[in-house]
C-alpha cells in the first residue's frame, strides 16, 4: 500500500453530498470512494416505510454521485466485515465517517475501527448536530439536563457554516451495482417523496411562508403548520448547518416581529434536537432505562389488550385514536399528538414508556433514537426536563384545545364524520346509549381518565418513596 491510497467515505445517516462535513474532510486527503453498507442489524429496527424511504434516498444519492462522474459503492452485510474487506480490496489509506451517538452505533463503529487493516486509519467527524455534544457544558463541566439553560448557550453560539460539496475531481472513477439490485424493501407507495431534492423542496416550501406562522399553527394538527423535515434530518438528506443557515435567512426576511418570533420558535426546535443528542451521548443507557432515579420501581401495568387498542387507534379517546391512526396511515404523527398519545399510554393506560418507544421506532418514518427517547421519557415523567408526574394531559381537553372543530380527528376517524365537535370532545363523558346512537362503529373508552389520573399520581408517589 502506498501513501496515495484512496479514502473511503462511509455514508450512514448522511445521504447527501452537500453540507456533509465528513465527506468534506475525506476530500482533503485526496481521492475518495463513497460507500454505503446495507446493514441487516440496523434494518431490523425499521418498518417497511422507513426501509423503503432509505432505499429510495440511497438511489437518489447514487444518482448524485453518477452525475459527479463517480459512483456510490453499495455493499450488503455487517459493516464490521464489509468495510475492512473493502479497504483491503481498494488499497484504501483511511476510512472516514460521520459520528453517531446511540450505543448501537458507537459499539458498531468501534468494532469497525478495530478490524481495519493495520495500515488503514479511521477518522470520525462531527456532522449530525450544530454543536458537538460535549461542547456546551454546565459550569461544573457536565452535560445539560435542563433545556432552558442549554438553550441560552446554544442560541448565543455562532452557527457553523454549511460544508461545501467536494469537487468532482476528488472522486475515484468507478462503477458500482445499481441500488435497485440490492433493494430488499419496496420504495413505492411511500408516505412522501424521498431523496435529496424532495427534502430541499420541502425546506423551501416551509421557509417561503409557513414558518412565519409557525408559533400559531405548530400545535394545530389540522393545519399544515409544521416543516415536515424531521425524516430529512433523520436520514441526513438535509444538513443541519444548511437548514440553520436557511432559517436564519428567513429570519432576516421576516415581514413582522410576530413572524420573527415564529422563526425563533422553530429555531428552538433545532436546539431541542441538539439537546437530546447530547443527552444520549452522555447517557446511552437511557434508551432502555429511566433517566431519573426512583427509590422504588414504577409499577407499570402489563396489559396487552390495552396496548393493542392504543396501537390500533381504538381507545375510545378520539384525539388519541386520530394520532395513532395517522401513524398507521402515514408513518408520521404530528408532534402535538406524539405528546398526547405518549401521555395517554403512560398515564392513562399506565404502560411502560419503553413499549411505546419500541412501537414508534418501528412505525415512524422519522425515527431518531435521541429525539424519540427524549420525547417518551418527557411524557412519562422519567426523563430530562420531564413533565411533572402530577401534570397529566387530559385527552379531551387536548382535543378541544388543539383541534376545536375536530377537523383532524374526522380526517382519521371516519366513524365520527357526522358527529358534532362538542360530542367528539366529550365522548368519554357521554353515556353508552348516546355514543351508540351517534357513532355505533366507534369504541367506548377503555379506561376512565379521572380514575386513572389519581391512580397514576399515587403510582409515582410510591415510586418516589412518598
Amino acid at each position: 500500500m502506498t501513501d496515495s491510497g484512496p479514502t473511503l467515505f462511509w455514508h450512514r445517516r448522511d445521504l447527501r453530498t452537500v453540507d456533509n462535513r465528513g465527506l468534506d474532510a475525506a476530500s482533503e486527503h485526496g481521492q475518495v470512494i463513497p460507500v454505503a453498507v446495507v446493514d441487516s442489524a440496523v434494518k431490523a429496527y425499521a418498518g417497511s416505510a422507513r426501509s423503503g424511504f432509505y432505499y429510495a434516498s440511497l438511489a437518489s444519492l447514487q444518482q448524485t454521485y453518477r452525475a459527479l462522474g463517480t459512483d456510490l459503492e453499495i455493499r450488503q452485510g455487517d459493516p464490521r466485515t464489509v468495510l475492512p474487506e473493502l479497504a483491503a480490496e481498494t488499497d484504501a489509506e483511511r476510512l472516514v465517517w460521520n459520528r453517531d451517538y446511540s450505543k448501537l452505533a458507537k459499539t458498531r463503529d468501534e468494532a469497525v475501527r478495530g478490524r481495519l487493516p493495520e495500515a488503514v486509519s479511521a477518522l470520525e467527524i462531527s456532522d449530525m448536530t450544530l454543536h458537538e455534544p460535549g461542547s456546551i457544558l454546565t459550569s461544573a463541566g457536565d452535560h445539560y439536563s435542563v433545556f432552558s439553560y442549554y438553550y441560552k448557550k446554544w442560541i448565543d453560539r455562532a452557527a457553523p457554516a454549511p460544508a461545501p460539496q467536494p469537487s468532482p475531481d476528488v472522486f475515484v472513477n468507478r462503477q458500482a451495482p445499481d441500488v435497485g439490485e440490492i433493494q430488499a424493501s419496496p420504495a413505492d407507495n411511500l408516505p412522501l417523496p424521498a431523496g435529496r431534492q424532495a427534502a430541499r423542496d420541502r425546506m423551501t416550501a416551509f421557509l417561503d411562508g409557513p414558518i412565519y406562522d409557525y408559533a400559531d399553527t405548530r400545535d394545530r394538527p389540522a393545519a399544515a403548520g409544521t416543516s415536515r423535515l424531521s425524516q430529512d434530518l433523520a436520514f441526513g438528506l438535509l444538513g443541519i448547518r444548511e437548514l440553520r443557515s436557511a432559517v436564519d435567512e428567513a429570519d432576516t426576511a421576516a415581514p413582522t416581529e410576530t413572524a420573527m418570533d415564529s422563526v425563533e420558535e422553530y429555531r428552538r426546535q433545532l436546539a431541542w434536537r441538539d439537546f437530546y443528542i447530547q443527552v444520549l451521548d452522555a447517557h446511552p443507557e437511557t434508551v432502555s432505562e429511566n433517566f431519573k432515579d426512583f427509590e422504588h420501581p414504577i409499577e407499570w401495568r402489563a396489559d396487552p389488550e390495552a396496548f393493542r387498542a392504543w396501537t390500533q387507534g381504538k381507545t375510545g379517546y378520539p384525539i388519541v385514536d386520530a394520532g395513532m391512526r395517522q401513524l398507521q396511515a402515514e408513518s408520521f404523527m404530528h408532534n402535538r399528538l406524539r405528546m398526547i398519545v405518549a401521555s395517554f399510554l403512560t398515564k392513562d393506560l399506565q404502560l411502560d414508556w419503553r413499549e411505546g418507544y419500541a412501537w414508534f421506532r418501528e412505525q415512524l418514518l422519522d425515527h431518531e433514537t435521541a429525539n424519540d427517547v427524549g420525547g417518551w421519557q418527557w411524557a412519562a415523567s422519567t426523563g430530562t426536563d420531564a413533565q411533572p408526574y402530577f401534570r397529566i394531559f387530559n385527552p379531551m381537553t387536548q382535543g378541544k384545545r388543539h383541534d376545536p372543530d375536530a377537523e383532524y380527528i374526522k380526517t382519521y376517524i371516519p366513524e365520527l364524520q357526522g358527529v358534532a365537535p362538542e360530542a367528539i370532545h366529550s365522548w368519554p363523558d357521554l353515556d353508552q346509549d348516546r355514543r351508540e346512537e351517534l357513532a355505533p362503529d366507534y369504541p367506548d373508552p377503555i379506561v376512565d381518565h379521572a380514575e386513572r389520573r389519581e391512580e397514576t399520581i399515587e403510582m409515582f408517589e410510591r415510586a418516589r418513596g412518598g
